[in-house]
């Protein structure tokens, strides 16, 4: 998905720049990114509209000149689908149930920051998912006008049946039974279509097919004509709809060959010719199956894959010839350990599937412990050798949630990797309803990792140049984080959020700035005068003793304080005002800057500099998505360049990912520039980046 699809256009209905700013900031701050506009009368409601629109409307139950009814008509004249949201705080119930009469589809209490973003995030979900489903319905009813004249143009007898009832039928099948308009079987009942010999058998099979049990693939009998003659036909299943309704496709074929011998081939179709298994396609179709039944509720149902451990040194032994005579062995013995609702296939070149439609999870295990044990204690002969294999197995119970064969046969395949990943010879089951106990193991396992980090600098900086536009003196960079794990480093956005749970973002902010101001050292001594820019978290203002600590660090390996500059997002600060405020200040007096990111996406970002001394502003990154193609983004970043001159601010543009962004920020007046097309972030080595904290 584009990044700009995850951006909310939000407008809000609020008297107080402030509060709506504090608002916007809630919302940034636990990782919505909204493109705001605001709104506190009519006139400006009616320009925001008209301007962009919204998808959601946040309005203020205690603004003065704009009341809900004004503001749902207002919303609902352009016939677009936007979400209106009632906010208010200390409210009574009466007042909250008015709220939802006048148009109202949620309400949010504003002095939970909580309760606001999980409300915001769920409305613009639903928002989405109903603009999905309407797209999807389009998509539908073209699908169905192009089936629908396919149907027309076919050449096989097809039929539409709903509760035993015509609904729709093709020229070839009114040709078929004599007939010359669709009027004339149009709810007639199918059974006067088959010949009295076969009545009572199909009479049998309608009354199944109303309790909602499967149809034969096929079914041989005697069909009757409007003239009363009859002819041997053929019937085909299959599962359809009908404007809106579930119903059944029929097919009716002449019998022209033997219908055992037709039985027979389709059996030969749908096998896989070395195993004697069922093949790939026929796994998948009862995979789709068994994942359309379980969204209608049936449980008891997983997916097993089974593979051989290291079948490639198998093959070095066996050699490549006989590969299909192992293949069918280890078919052959696991064919007598399935039960006789499971259905076993061949799902890759060696790599079969056990489709369990009666079976728990616990029996499940079971199952592929069974087999497990069953293959590792056989000796298979292979000509004139003797060979013994372990095998590895990996399942997925399906629920309600698997959305289709690909999704369950993704899930069985990571918990098969996952075996073989610790050495083979096991068995793993993804259990859906396990998934949330999974988390929290790996949130212990991640802090756990963060606690070793901290006491044997297991973390790594990296650095990205910062590029001046205009000719800058020094080298500019941007500190960036990573922890090293068992199997390579760690991105920050995996560790920092539980890092910031359990209070350990100061920690991580000291080793950082300690660990960069090493590396600034080692810089300077080499004749390069540099700055780095280092994150700082807000956890990290209410830390009175972080300043006389930043100074002593500088004091003692002799560095200038503007070779640091600390930034924090925008949105952080409006939160967080008193305690930036006094930091920023503080910074000033031991010759620190600091930089706001994010900057921009306020309401009115400007306002803020009022109270936070900032040096830099690194820009929305949310303005540089496609850039060349977007002249009001252009617009936004040039307005921003030239008030932030004029107040004497450097402008940092981030994220620039093309070299089409070059010239217009250039021509929008950014002082400099950053991103992974002008260089990725490298790695600092050596002993500046491998200090503790103190």
């Amino acid at each position: 998905m584009n990044r700009a699809d995850n951006i909310i256009k939000l407008l809000l209905i609020d008297d107080s720049v402030e509060d709506a700013e504090q608002f916007i900031s809630n919302l940034r701050n636990g990782g919505i990114a909204v493109r705001p506009a605001r709104a506190s009368n009519e006139v400006e409601l009616e320009a925001a509209l008209e301007q962009q629109t919204p998808d959601l409307i946040v309005a203020d139950l205690t603004c003065n000149e704009l009341k809900l009814p004004q503001i749902r008509d207002a919303a609902a004249r352009g016939g677009h689908d936007i979400t209106l949201i009632a906010c208010g705080h200390g409210l009574s119930e009466g007042a909250i149930v008015t709220a939802f009469r006048d148009g109202a589809q949620a309400f949010v209490l504003r002095d939970s920051h909580e309760h606001v973003q999980m409300v915001i995030r769920r409305e613009f979900e639903a928002l989405a998912m109903r603009r999905g489903v309407r797209r999807l319905e389009a998509s539908l009813r073209e699908s169905e006008r192009r089936c629908d004249a396919l149907l027309d143009s076919s050449r096989d007898p097809i039929a539409f049946v709903h509760e035993g009832m015509h609904v729709r039928a093709n020229k070839a099948y009114l040709e078929m039974f004599g007939l010359d308009e669709f009027e004339d079987v149009e709810g007639m009942s199918i059974l006067d279509m088959i010949a009295s010999e076969d009545a009572d058998d199909f009479k049998t099979l309608l009354k199944r097919l109303s309790k909602g049990e499967k149809p034969p693939q096929r079914l041989n009998l005697k069909a009757k004509r409007s003239d009363g003659t009859t002819f041997g036909a053929t019937m085909e299943f299959a599962e359809a709809s009908y404007e809106g309704e579930a119903c059944q496709q029929i097919t009716f074929r002449l019998q022209t060959t033997d219908p055992n011998l037709e039985q027979e081939l389709d059996t030969l179709r749908s096998k896989d010719l070395v195993t004697d298994l069922f093949n790939r396609q026929h796994m998948l179709t009862q995979i789709e199956q068994a994942t359309a039944q379980a969204a209608n509720g049936k449980s008891d149902q997983a997916l097993l894959l089974i593979e051989p451990d290291n079948f490639k040194q198998v093959l070095d032994t066996i050699g490549l010839g006989n590969a299909d005579v192992v293949l069918g062995d280890l078919a052959t013995l696991l064919r007598k350990h399935l039960g006789a609702s499971d259905i076993a296939g061949r799902v890759a070149e060696h790599m079969f599937g056990v489709l369990a439609t009666e079976r728990t999870g616990e029996a499940m295990r079971q199952l592929g412990e069974t087999l497990r044990n069953a293959f590792s204690e056989r000796i298979f002969e292979v000509g004139k050798q003797s060979i013994s294999l372990t095998v590895s197995g990996g399942g997925a119970l399906i629920g309600e949630k698997s959305a289709n064969a690909t999704t369950v046969l993704n899930l069985a395949s990571t918990a098969l990797r996952a075996a073989q990943g610790e050495g083979g010879n096991r068995v793993h089951l993804i259990d859906p309803s396990e998934h949330d106990k999974a988390a929290a193991e790996g949130a212990r396992h991640a802090l756990a990792m963060i606690d070793h980090a901290l006491a044997n600098d297991g973390f790594v900086l990296y650095y990205q140049p910062i590029i001046s536009l205009h000719g800058a003196e020094g080298d500019f960079y941007e500190i960036l984080l990573r922890m090293n794990g068992p199997n390579g480093e760690i991105l920050p956005n995996q560790f920092l959020p539980i890092a910031e749970r359990h209070g350990k973002l100061p920690a991580i902010d000291r080793w950082v700035i300690a660990n960069a101001i090493r590396a600034i050292a080692d810089r300077e001594r080499a004749g390069h005068r540099t700055t780095f820019f280092v994150k700082l978290t807000p956890q990290s203002l209410d830390d009175q003793t972080l300043l006389p600590w930043i100074a002593q660090q500088l004091k003692a390996s002799r560095q200038r304080g503007d070779s640091l500059v600390f930034e924090m997002p925008e949105s952080k600060v409006v939160t967080n005002l008193k305690l930036a405020r006094a930091f920023a200040k503080g910074l000033e007096q031991i010759h620190c800057e600091f930089a706001l990111e994010q900057f921009g996406s306020g309401l009115n970002s400007f306002q803020l500099l009022k109270h936070i001394p900032a040096h830099y502003l690194k820009i929305d990154r949310n303005f540089m998505t496609d850039l060349p193609k977007h002249k009001e983004n252009q617009d936004k970043i040039k307005d921003i360049c030239e008030q932030a001159h004029h107040a004497g601010k450097l402008t940092v543009a981030e994220f620039v990912e093309e070299a089409a962004n070059m010239s217009i920020l250039f021509n929008c007046g950014v002082n400099f520039v950053q991103g992974n097309f002008l260089q990725e972030p490298e790695k600092i080595l050596g002993a500046a980046a491998s200090g503790a904290a103190t």
